[in-house]
Formats: C-alpha cells, structure tokens, sequence
C-alpha cells in the first residue's frame, strides 16, 4: 500500500470543523466518488478506495448527484468483472 501525504493548513480544518482522519476520510471518499464518474475506477476499486463496502459506496453516490448506472453495456461488463 502506498502513502500519500497532504498538507492542509490548520485553517481549513478549524473551517471545516473536522479532524485531520475525519478529513482524510472525506477526501478519500470524494476521490473515489470522482474517479468512479470519470470512469476510471469500477465500483468495487472505487469503494476500496474509499474504505467502505462496494453496496455501502454504490448507495452514497445520490449523495453527490452522480447516478449509479451509466454506463455502457461494454462499460457495465468490465464493472461488473472487476468487482
């Protein structure tokens, strides 16, 4: 597993009203959220990014405006073989 480090001024986090694991755990989730839109991650890397169960990710995303399935039959298929 590789680590990734941010830095993010105190200032944001006091803003947000999060802690620094609180905040990591949002950016991973967003990250995951976007990549999975821009389909560059199927579902099921998407939710292991995000460190949540594949269902638990696939039911968040109405949370962000993006819709759980468009895709295309092709783009299905692969998804649906990389859980």
């Amino acid at each position: 597993m590789e680590k990734i480090v941010l830095e993010i001024p105190d200032e944001i986090l006091v803003s947000l009203k999060e802690t620094p694991y609180e905040f990591s755990k949002d950016i991973l989730m967003l990250a995951a959220v976007k990549l999975y839109q821009m389909g560059k991650l199927s579902s099921g890397r998407a939710a292991q990014l995000a460190g949540i169960p594949r269902v638990s990710f696939l039911q968040s995303l109405a949370k962000y405006g993006v819709p759980v399935l468009e895709l295309t039959k092709e783009e299905l298929r692969q998804d649906i073989e990389n859980a």
